[in-house]
């Protein structure tokens, strides 16, 4: 989420309390919550172009577009970046790919709700201004130059630092979407415990989801280019996070990494302060460069947080990232999946049994192979797809055994589109790459993102209408 956490300004004058900022998070079962973000592609439907912030009928005008719903401003120097309404909020990535970041919600039930209520806003404003939106992980059609990015000061310094640290980290923000699914822990055994199964599932994830098979237009060999894309984005900040397999790891380990990865700004006084590749431990002692004589404060921590881009990350929520977007109902079944398999404790056991016995060399092996082959991967001669329907099994059981009800139905219907794919032995990639022969221009219209057109069928009800 590109809008910026506030947390205390007070100063850090002990470390103990960067680990206390993750303490903080923990909840007991009984209070835990899910949190979904997803982006998507704007796009001109008449060029099927993507859309700039500035231009008439833009993204500016779509976020005040939006503000007849409800939504409040949030501005930056006069100009409006986001939306936020109640715990929700709407911001740009930095090619203009408008995101989601939900509210906090108790049911996947609540979460297919806000969904489809978003999509029924977004598509409303969009129709409007001539705007649609692409559900894909990678976009399919344009070049890096022809990306309009959006004017955030925060963009600016990420933009110059990137090229220095890897060769895809201009595409990962400028052409890449994806779905993520925040969770709660309940205390550090308990995050460590989902921190390590979030690794290690995290290439199954990607391969259900993947949806980036093309670049300018033709096939690029990969199910998922957007997770390639992080293979050379920036190593300091961003992988499979091997350490948390070690003895030792938890939140005090976490920390010491995340004090490793160098910064990119400093907010005050509603300036960002440019200090890309400055360290937080001189901050913490008041030798930053940027701001000699300064103290970080908690906001300076939970924001700096947010600038490291492991697959699994751990803030006052533990946030599964290994997912490009989709579909409407892929949108759902991305936190579906991963609410069945961490939520229930006797399906995190059984997952847990799944992957114990994996070794690390047989984790990175999968982790390299699964954005090119997907479902046709292996680990130690076990194919990928074997091991996604054993794992889609179990999140089943989970979600059956929490059994929050809508109607006669339980939260296990919004895995049903990731049975069909297992079914079927394809992934989402793997069918959009044979529809490739009829023109990847009409991957605009297929995978345009709406709201969901018979909401009945699959148990979704769609809200509309200003709150």
């Amino acid at each position: 989420m590109s809008i910026l956490v506030t947390e205390s300004n007070e100063p850090i004058t002990d470390r103990r309390q960067l680990i206390d900022y993750f303490v903080r998070g923990e909840k007991p079962p009984g209070e835990w919550l899910i949190g979904c973000e997803h982006e998507k592609f704007p796009f001109r439907l008449s060029t099927l172009k993507p859309v700039s912030y500035e231009e008439p009928n833009g993204l500016h005008d779509f976020l005040n577009g939006m503000r007849a719903y409800g939504w409040q401003p949030v501005m930056e120097g006069e100009n409006i970046i986001g939306l936020t309404r109640e715990h929700a909020a709407i911001s740009f990535e930095p090619g203009g790919q408008v995101e989601l970041a939900g509210a906090p919600l108790v049911t996947l039930h609540e979460m297919a709700d806000e969904t489809s209520r978003h999509l029924v806003e977004a598509c409303a404003v969009g129709e409007k201004l001539g705007i649609g939106f692409l559900g894909m992980g990678f976009h399919p059609t344009a070049a890096r130059a022809e990306i309009p990015w959006v004017p955030k000061r925060r963009y600016q310094i990420m933009r110059a630092y990137m090229p220095k640290k890897g060769s895809l980290g201009l595409d990962m923000m400028s052409r890449t979407c994806t779905v993520q699914v925040n969770l709660d822990y309940a205390f550090e055994a308990d995050m460590i415990k989902k921190f390590r199964l979030g690794l290690a599932l995290q290439p199954v994830a990607t391969a259900f989801f993947a949806t980036s098979p093309f670049t300018e237009g033709k096939p690029n060999g990969y199910n998922s280019y957007r997770m390639h894309c992080w293979e050379d984005t920036d190593p300091d900040r961003s992988g499979a996070v091997p350490f948390a397999f070690e003895d030792g790891f938890g939140y005090e380990r976490y920390a010491e990494y995340a004090l490793d990865v160098p910064m990119y700004f400093v907010y005050r006084d509603g300036k960002y302060i440019e200090c890309a590749g400055q360290n937080f431990r001189d901050f913490l002692e008041g030798k930053l460069p940027a701001l000699p004589g300064v103290l970080p404060t908690m906001t300076d921590w939970a924001n700096h947080l947010t600038t490291l881009f492991p697959d699994v990350r751990l803030k006052k929520v533990i946030e599964m990232r290994g997912a490009d977007c989709g579909a409407f109902e892929m949108l759902v079944a991305l936190p579906a999946f991963w609410v069945g398999l961490l939520y229930d404790a006797q399906a995190c056991d059984a997952a847990w049994d799944l992957v114990k016995g994996w070794s690390a060399a047989a984790r990175a092996k999968l982790h390299a192979e699964v954005p090119k082959l997907g479902f046709k991967a292996e680990l130690d001669g076990r194919k990928l797809l074997d091991i996604a329907k054993e794992t889609l099994a179990i999140a089943q059981q989970g979600l059956r055994r929490r059994a929050r009800m809508q109607g006669a139905k339980d939260e296990s219907l919004y895995l049903d589109c990731l049975f069909e794919l297992v079914g079927r032995g394809q992934n989402r990639a793997d069918r959009l790459l044979a529809k490739a022969p009829a023109g990847v221009k009409n991957l605009f219209e297929s995978e345009r993102l709406r709201p969901p057109s018979a909401p009945e069928k699959q148990g979704f009800r769609v809200t509309s209408g200003s709150s």
